[in-house]
């Protein structure tokens, strides 16, 4: 096959799709399994929401199904999508968003369900706590374990001295 050939070739996948034109599915990719992360944002730093985005890339062809699961149960409201982009090896890739207030036991997930794919991918979101947490943590921790470090040493010191104090014997005992 000669280069102009291959450069019409690869024209009619552009606009067609490779599964559209005789004998490209063999020459090009026809399906792609998506690669599926979470990340997270907070609105500001005294912000109460948070932002859980979904995003699933590398995939082909486009059609894609990615939603927010709460406690298993599918999310409809506080979702934003942002437009599917086109990357340069034929993939695609798409975000989709969560506004959601965490709260202590809610466990997220987000599911992705694709034509290369037997079953969904589900991929739940794990919690981390800030730097600033994890300062404040240690900084806690640190002062709790001096403090039981003096008062160990405080009450000892204070025993010792107890027994070290002579003691009269009662004046009635004596014989």
């Amino acid at each position: 096959m000669g280069p102009g050939l291959i450069l019409l070739e690869t024209l009619l996948v552009l606009l067609l799709g490779p599964h559209l034109v005789p004998g490209a599915e063999r020459r090009f990719k026809t399906s792609a399994q998506p690669s599926v992360k979470i990340s997270h944002t907070k609105a500001g730093p005294r912000a109460h929401h948070s932002l859980l985005i979904c995003t699933a890339a590398g995939y082909y062809p486009s059609e894609i199904n990615v939603k927010w699961l709460k406690n298993g149960q599918e999310q409809t409201e506080g979702l934003g999508y942002a437009d599917e982009l086109r990357n340069g090896d034929w993939t695609f890739q798409n975000q989709v968003m969560l506004e959601m207030v965490p709260q202590w036991g809610d466990l997220y997930a987000c599911q992705v369900e694709h034509s290369s794919l037997k079953e969904p991918i589900t991929i739940q979101w794990v919690p981390e706590m800030s730097d600033s947490a994890k300062s404040k943590m240690w900084t806690g921790g640190m002062g709790a374990l001096l403090g039981v470090v003096f008062g160990a040493v405080a009450i000892s010191l204070y025993l010792k001295n107890k027994k070290a104090v002579p003691t009269a014997p009662a004046v009635g005992l004596i014989g």
